[in-house]
Order: structure tokens, then sequence, then C-alpha cells
């Protein structure tokens, strides 16, 4: 005995499969199903694995085991090309204090010559021909170089910053990683609800066309059903797309093919920031964030150039020696001279040099000005990354708050979307729902479903964002996102 809304079980669906009518477990049953088959069909997975038993057994079953977020940064170390490229801008920034401490440093040079001479002016007929060498060597170590000091202390600073920018940097690659990672297991989940609603549209247009045909149901039923399906395999095309666009931005930052993730457990807790700790980190961000930090270095880099262009001014004391020695002919002897007209001389000297700068034709005062405006502009950057800092930190532990509240409202609200769709069969089932009211029902669950995973992933991805914003980013904490990721 069937309802007069059953439809005969050997009915088929547009595309000839043949189908028994839909109930309500099997239509939730069909989306988990959906969301399952997604995650196991990734690029690097089988489409199934068999059953096995013993060792071979276990080695078959880690070999299908879903990648978790550590070993994708892992991979990211050895082959993103930004953070390789922040590698190499460190070790140049580095090379900067050598280079400034040479000039406290002696500068000795080393001069070789040797020459072939022809001197027609000789006081005896014809010209005379003779070789010459020369060797001279010359030191120059300061005594009294203010410049050269504060050049030596602001390279200090240089390298600080570039060792703080690179932190900087590994902690971009953190962000970077996770949010790649977590854009393609949200894509997946778009497209596994999307997948799951389009085969249960199936299933209702199935039933819709059999009902028509036997003259249960009204064509605006049947066009109503029709219309929702076709937009079903529209969004299903989309999100199929999207997730090939997620996997492509994360496989430019590994340098090759993405293997299987793993995915977000579904009791998995994204609550991993106290209440406590999120107010600590975003009062820390204005202070200890990394770009603050570098901004502030930046000013007292900027103070020393000052400094460093005020010693222009100033007088410049060198200790100075040289060695000369030369080989040559003398040429009021000749070559009938003493020891055959040959003519060595040697000569050293040792003292020091003052130096004063009278008159640069106003360069140096110049110079001042332009560091005094470079002091300006780095004491306005420092301000600016401070309320940058505060700002990211306000946003990043909103955005933590509003998706853990969102999280726990989408929970209820999918569980009350399931029990809607339900009840609205059953209503369907009795005649007091139509099916449009269904179509609605499922279709609001499956939105549900939706921005409820989008808001787990908000939640943790915010919750590294506040991190980063204070500083306090590192690669154990997405090493401990791992134990809520499952395969």
């Amino acid at each position: 005995m069937t309802s007069r809304f059953s439809s005969p079980p050997s009915a088929r669906t547009p595309t000839g499969l043949r189908l028994r009518p839909l109930a309500v477990p099997a239509l939730l049953a069909a989306s988990v199903l959906a969301h399952a088959t997604l995650a196991s069909a990734q690029p690097g997975a089988a489409a199934a694995v068999p059953a096995a038993s013993g060792a071979g057994g276990a080695h078959l079953a880690s070999s299908y085991r879903g990648v978790r977020l550590s070993e994708i940064l892992a991979r990211a170390r050895e082959s993103d090309a930004q953070f390789a490229a922040a590698r190499a801008t460190a070790a140049a920034g580095r090379e900067k204090l050598p280079q400034a401490m040479a000039g406290l440093l002696p500068n000795v040079n080393v001069v070789l010559g040797a020459r072939n001479n022809r001197d027609g002016s000789s006081p005896y007929p014809g010209a005379l021909n003779y070789d010459s060498t020369s060797a001279a060597l010359s030191v120059n170590q300061p005594l009294f170089r203010l410049a050269n000091v504060a050049g030596a202390e602001q390279a200090k600073v240089l390298v600080q910053i570039a060792e703080r920018q690179l932190v900087l940097a590994e902690q971009e690659l953190y962000l970077r990683v996770a949010r790649g990672y977590f854009d393609v297991l949200q894509a997946q989940d778009d497209l596994a609800a999307a997948t799951a609603q389009k085969d249960a549209l199936v299933q209702q247009l199935a039933q819709a066309r059999r009902s028509f045909e036997v003259g249960t149901v009204p064509v605006t039923d049947l066009n109503e059903a029709q219309s929702r399906h076709d937009l079903a395999v529209a969004q299903e095309i989309a999100a199929r797309n999207e997730v090939e666009n997620k996997k492509r931005v994360l496989e430019r930052i590994i340098g090759g093919p993405l293997p299987r993730l793993a995915r977000l457990g579904a009791k998995a807790e994204v609550d991993v920031l106290p209440d406590r700790e999120q107010d600590a980190l975003a009062a820390a961000a204005p202070r200890e964030g990394h770009p603050v930090v570098i901004a502030r270095m930046a000013v007292d880099a900027a103070e020393i150039e000052l400094r460093r262009r005020g010693a222009g001014h100033l007088p410049t004391v060198d200790i100075v020696g040289a060695l000369r020695a030369d080989n040559g002919v003398n040429a009021r002897t000749g070559a009938a001279g003493l020891n055959g007209g040959l003519n060595n001389t040697t000569q050293a000297t040792l003292g020091l040099e003052l130096t004063f700068p009278v008159y640069q034709g106003g360069a140096i005062s110049s110079r001042q000005r332009e560091g005094l405006a470079d002091l300006t502009r780095a004491r306005e950057e420092l301000t600016n990354a401070e309320r940058q800092a505060q700002l990211d930190a306000s946003q990043a532990m909103l955005g933590v708050q509003s998706g853990s509240a969102l999280t726990r409202a989408l929970s209820q609200a999918l569980r009350s979307s399931e029990t809607q769709v339900r009840s609205t069969q059953r209503g369907l089932d009795v005649g007091l729902r139509s099916r449009v009211d269904v179509l609605n029902a499922e279709q609001q669950l499956f939105v549900t479903r939706k921005d409820l995973a989008a808001a787990r992933y908000r939640t943790l991805v915010s919750s590294l964002q506040l991190r980063a914003a204070a500083g306090a980013l590192s690669e154990a904490d997405l090493r401990a996102l791992d134990a809520l990721l499952t395969d």
C-alpha cells in the first residue's frame, strides 16, 4: 500500500537510471557519501583502498594516509621561491657589518711597476734605453673617523633588521601555507555539499517526473525540481573549479603536485585560543609584532645615519705609512756612471695625517637635511606599523570570537535543518507539504553545512593570524593543528 504521492519503483530518471523513491535517511546518507567520496578522490590517492590484513594491510593503509599541515609546511620550506628569496636577502644583509667594520681597520695596498724607458735628452750622443722597476707599500689606519664609527654601529642595526625580516618572512610562510591548506579543505567541503545536493535533487527530480506522469502533481512541481537540479549541476561545476584553483595556489608554494590532504575532523575542537590568551596577544601586538619591531629598528638606524652624516663636518686623523723602492738608471751618469749607471732608491715614511673638511659645496649640510627627513619618515612609519598591528590583532581576535560563536550557532542550525528535512519529507508523504517545501528544506540543509565548514576554517586561520600579529606564530602552532586532522 502506498500513499498517493509515492511513485512506482520502476520509474527512471531523465538519464535513464533506475531509482527508488527518495527517503530522508537516504538523502542524508547521500550527502555523507559524497563528502567521503570527495575526500578520497584527490591527486595521489587511489579510488579505493582494498581490504588487507596483517603487516601488508597496515603498510597499504599508511600509504594512503592524508598529508598533514606540518608536512606541507616542510615541503614549502624547501621549495617556496618567496621564502628562498627572503633567505638570500637576509644573507646579503648580514654582509653590511663586515663592510662597515672595514672602515675602522687598516687599509694596506701594494703597487708594483715595470717600465721600459727611452731617454733622448741624455747628455751623451744618442738615446738612452733602460728598464726600471718600482714597488710601493702603503698603510692607512684610521684613528679618528666618527663617520666610520657611526657606520659600524648602524650596520649592526641593519643586520638585526635583516634577521627580523627573515623571521617575518618565515611567519608569512606559515600563514600562506595554513591559508592554502584550509582553503583547499574548504573548497573540497563546498564541492562535497554541492555534489550531495545535486545527487539529492536528481532523486527529487525523478520522483517529480514519476508523480507528474501518473498525474499526482502539477507541472509546476516538475519544473521547480528541474530548475533546482539544473542549478545544482552548475554549482557543482563551479565548486569543482574552485577546488582546482585552490590546489594550484598551494602547489605553487610547495613547488610540486599536491598530495592527498588530511581532513579536519568532524568533531575537532576549533577553539584553540582561550579568551585570556587572545587578550594577551592583542595587547602585545603593537609592541612585539615583527613589523613593529622592524620599524622601531629602522628609527634607530635613521638616528645613527643622521649622526654619521653630521660627522662629515668633523676632522679626521689617520696613521699613514709608505715604503717605496725604485730601480732604474741615473741620467747624470748614464751607462758610464758609477755602478754601471744604475740608480736604486728606497724611501720609507710614517706619520699622522689630519684632514679638515673646510667646504664641500654644501653637500654635507644637504645630506644632514636629507637624514633628518628620513628620520621623520621612519618615526611616522613606526606609528603606522603600531596602528596597523593593533588593527590586525583586533580583526584577527574578532575573527576568532565570531568564528567560534558562528560555529556553535551553525552546529545547532545544522541539527535543526536535518530535523526540518525529515519533517518536511513526512509532511509531503501525508499531503501536508509540497515538493517545493522539501526542495527548500534540502537547500537550507546544504547551505548550512557549507557555512559551518567555512566558519570552522575561519576560526582556525584567525587564531593563527592573531598569533602572527603579536609576533608569536611558530612552527609548533601549525604542528599542534595536526591533531585536529584525520584521514
